[in-house]
């Protein structure tokens, strides 16, 4: 089963793609929000990319404070989630993003990509790490938004 995970941020989302098996995550893209004139074309431009992937289920990366409680990026991951369920008819998940930003990071420092190409694909590269840890959960173990 394919699956398209994002990464979602207060200035830019990021997204990763499966293979159609559903066994190896791949960068996608970056959509920034200064990109669109509001909120609302940038979710509708982010609904038509998760379509457009021809996945079979969305991974909605949830980020919990470091004792595990919720705040305010949580609930306005929560509220896209909702926003993009009535707008992509495809199963939704959530998988917790531990530190997979800071790990994105580093995994493509190691690459060997300069401060300016990390930055411009480390949103990306977060959803790959997201999409990672989801399709190593079995089927039973992922959470449905």
């Amino acid at each position: 089963m394919k699956f398209v995970s994002v990464d979602y941020g207060l200035a830019r989302t990021g997204l990763a793609v499966s293979d159609p098996e559903g066994r190896m995550a791949f960068p996608l893209a970056t959509l920034r929000l200064q990109d669109y004139a509001d909120r609302k074309l940038f979710l509708a431009a982010l609904a038509e990319k998760i379509v457009e992937t021809g996945a079979e289920g969305v991974v909605m990366g949830l980020p919990l404070t470091q004792d595990g409680e919720e705040s305010l990026i949580t609930r306005q991951v929560r509220n896209v989630t909702q926003r993009l369920k009535r707008r992509v008819p495809l199963p939704f998940y959530y998988m917790l993003e531990e530190l997979s930003s800071e790990e994105a990071w580093a995994d493509l420092r190691e690459a060997g990509l300069k401060m300016r190409k990390r930055k411009a694909v480390l949103d990306q590269q977060a959803a790959v790490r997201i999409l990672s840890s989801f399709l190593s959960l079995t089927p039973q173990e992922r959470s449905p938004a």
